[in-house]
C-alpha cells in the first residue's frame, strides 16, 4: 500500500461569488468509509453546476462534501470495509459526492467505474458527470433508441457534445442549437446532422423542415423556461421533453396544456447529484455494459476544449462562464 499524506491541498469556496472565491487549503487526508474508495486524483472535471455552486445559486443535497468537482479520474490509493471489484493501483474514474477539486477525493465504490482501456486521465475525467447524466435523461428515462429523432440544445457544451456523441453511437439521429457557424461546425463533427445557428434561426421551423413537419422524437434541453413553448412545438407525437437546466431560467408564466394533451407528450425533469447512491449505482452498471466497450474501442470519447492545473481552477470558471468553450474543461492535478 502506498505511503500516504496526512494532509492534502483542495479548492475551496471561501464565499459565494465570482471565480476569485476559489482558494487552495490544506486539509486533512479524508479516510474511505465501507463502502468508499480513497482515490489520489489525477484530474477533474469541471461543470455549470461547480459555477452555480460557486454563485451560491446550486443548492447542495445534505451531507454532500461542500468542495466543488463532481467528477475525477485518478488511482484507488485505499478501500474501506466491504468494497468489491477494485484495487490499491486501479486506474479509476467516477462520480463524486463533491470534493473533485482536490489532491485525493473519497468516492463512493459503486458510482466508479475501472478506466476505459487505452484512455488517459483527462479525457476520463471528463466521462462521468455528463455522461451519467445523458445516459439517465436520454436513454433510461427518455427511452431514447435506434432510429429515433433528437435535438439538443446547447450541442457543444459539456452536456451537449456528450449527447452528440453517444446519439451517434446509439444509432439516433441528432441534430443541435448552437451559437454561431463555429460552433455548429463543431457540433456536426461530435454526431448533429446539421446545426441551427439561435442566434439567427427559430429552431422550431428548422425542426419541422428537417423532419417533414413530423417534429422531433426526443428534445433534451439546458435552457428552460425560455424555450419551453417552443419545445413543445418541435416535439413529434409521443415526444419526450427531457429538461436538465435552466439557463434560460426556471419559471414559465403562461402556457397552453394542449400540445402535452393533443401530442401525448411526456415532459421529465432531473438532476444528478441529488440522486441516491443506488440511483447513481444503477446509470454506473448501463454505462459499463453499453458504454465502456465503445470507449475501450476509441469511439465516444469525450471532447476536452482546454486543461488547466488545479490551482487555475478560477481560470477554468472564468471560461466556463464565457460559454467560448466547445466540448468539457479538465483541471490537471
Amino acid at each position: 500500500m502506498p505511503s500516504l499524506p496526512t494532509l492534502m491541498t483542495e479548492i475551496a469556496i471561501t464565499q459565494p461569488g465570482g471565480p476569485d472565491v476559489l482558494q487552495a487549503r490544506q486539509i486533512p487526508l479524508p479516510q474511505p468509509g465501507p463502502g468508499q474508495l480513497l482515490v489520489k486524483v489525477e484530474a477533474a472535471g469541471v461543470n455549470r453546476p461547480d459555477v452555480l455552486q460557486r454563485r451560491g445559486l446550486y443548492p447542495m443535497p445534505p451531507g454532500v462534501n461542500p468542495t466543488p468537482g463532481l467528477e475525477v479520474a485518478g488511482e484507488v490509493v485505499a478501500l474501506g470495509d466491504g468494497v468489491q471489484g477494485f484495487s490499491v493501483g486501479n486506474p479509476v474514474c467516477g462520480l463524486t459526492d463533491g470534493g473533485g477539486y482536490a489532491q485525493y477525493v473519497v468516492l463512493p465504490a459503486s458510482q466508479t467505474l475501472l478506466r476505459p482501456r487505452g484512455m488517459d486521465a483527462i479525457h476520463a475525467a471528463a466521462i462521468p458527470e455528463t455522461f451519467f447524466t445523458v445516459w439517465a435523461n436520454l436513454f433510461m428515462m427518455g427511452r431514447a433508441k435506434a432510429g429515433e429523432t433528437l435535438l439538443v440544445h446547447g450541442g457543444t457544451s459539456g452536456i451537449g457534445s456528450t449527447a452528440l456523441i453517444l446519439a451517434r453511437e446509439m444509432g439516433l439521429h441528432a441534430i443541435s442549437t448552437d451559437g454561431g457557424p463555429d460552433k455548429g461546425a463543431a457540433a456536426v463533427e461530435m454526431g448533429a446532422e446539421f446545426s441551427i445557428d439561435y442566434r439567427t434561426q427559430a429552431f422550431v421551423p428548422e425542426v419541422m423542415r428537417w423532419t417533414s413537419g413530423r417534429g422531433v422524437d426526443l428534445i433534451l434541453d439546458i435552457m428552460g423556461a425560455g424555450y419551453f413553448e417552443q419545445n413543445l412545438g418541435a416535439l413529434a407525437k409521443d415526444g419526450r421533453l427531457l429538461l436538465i437546466g435552466f439557463m434560460a431560467g426556471d419559471t414559465v408564466d403562461k402556457f397552453s396544456l394542449l400540445p402535452i394533451m393533443l401530442k401525448r407528450l411526456t415532459v421529465t425533469g432531473s438532476t444528478m447529484r441529488a440522486r441516491s447512491t443506488e440511483e447513481k449505482a444503477a446509470i454506473a452498471r448501463e454505462l459499463q455494459t453499453f458504454v465502456w466497450p465503445a470507449l475501450a474501442a476509441g469511439r465516444c470519447v469525450p471532447h476536452v476544449h482546454q486543461v488547466f492545473d488545479l490551482d487555475q481552477a478560477a481560470e477554468a470558471h472564468r471560461l466556463m462562464e464565457s460559454r467560448s468553450h466547445i466540448g468539457k474543461i479538465v483541471l490537471k492535478v
